[in-house]
């Protein structure tokens, strides 16, 4: 039955193009066309830019004539699959799928057909394809914006990933996949809960941006950055941790004692606690008016 409603929602978001286009193609776009723009913008100010002492040595480099490492090059975007964008845009097709038959009028006719756990689970499983399909789209986009600035500074390609390589990639690509999914989560609940599309947008919107700014709330206090509350309070940064975690080097070095073991428990308490709240609420809402 879990099958069947998985499969029947992934039917109902194919048909949502609306939906589709936002979530999976409207960043993967634009990302290529800044980053395009970007590169002949660089190409045409080439000998101000080298010439000029005060510019970054990052930007120097990008302009460098040495070979373009599309193997590097994929796992550093992977580290960058979460971004603001991709939570944002990804959230418009989750609030749908969630909200969609409050809106619709559509419980009605489809509750009767299976249980309410398994029509939630569905919800959720077709979320996360969702999300691994944007991060798919998002490494073309990337891949061929290096391809892009390879043939504009006439830069040379090649390709490498030993194994350390492929299990960062893999990490990367594992922790940004999650990081999405957790925070579509703050969606579910919102939806479930107020039975209204705008809030399942929203309400994630303000509790995101009330996470990225809670440790400069939370210092005043005499909270700091790595102490419990700081941490469970705010699943972006615990991503950045777990993150540097991967990377290893000084990146991890650079890590208070413990606070990984607070970031993997911030990422199960915004990733479970939503659901297990949704599950709880949901069975026991009625439907006999929608």
């Amino acid at each position: 039955m879990l099958v069947d409603a998985i499969r029947a929602e992934s039917f109902r978001l194919s048909k949502n193009r609306t939906a589709l286009f936002w979530s999976l193609m409207f960043v993967p776009i634009v990302s290529l066309v800044i980053g395009a723009i970007t590169s002949f913008v660089l190409k045409g100010s080439e000998t101000k830019i080298l010439g000029d002492a005060r510019m970054p040595p990052e930007m120097k480099e990008a302009l460098g004539r040495g070979t373009l490492d599309l193997g590097h090059a994929l796992v550093s975007s992977a580290g960058d699959l979460a971004n603001p964008l991709v939570l944002l845009f990804v959230l418009i097709g989750a609030a749908t799928l969630y909200a969609g038959d409050y809106r619709w009028e559509t419980w009605r006719l489809i509750s009767a057909r299976n249980s309410r756990p398994n029509l939630l689970l569905a919800k959720l499983a077709v979320v996360a394809g969702l999300a691994l399909a944007a991060m798919g789209l998002m490494l073309v986009a990337s891949l061929i914006e290096n391809l892009i600035r390879a043939a504009v500074f006439d830069r040379q390609l090649t390709f490498s990933m030993n194994g350390e390589m492929a299990g960062q990639f893999v990490a990367y690509a594992g922790l940004s996949w999650l990081r999405i999914v957790q925070f579509t989560m703050m969606g579910m609940l919102a939806a479930f809960v107020t039975r209204s599309l705008l809030a399942a947008l929203f309400i994630p919107l303000v509790v995101g941006v009330a996470q990225f700014f809670s440790p400069q709330m939370l210092v005043p206090m005499g909270v700091m950055p790595d102490a419990w509350l700081a941490v469970l309070a705010n699943p972006g940064a615990a991503v950045d941790t777990v993150k540097a975690m991967v990377e290893g080097g000084a990146a991890a070095a650079a890590l208070p004692q413990g606070v990984g073991v607070k970031s993997w428990l911030s990422l199960a308490l915004w990733t479970f606690g939503p659901l297990a709240a949704a599950l709880a609420w949901f069975p026991r809402q009625d439907l006999s008016k929608e």
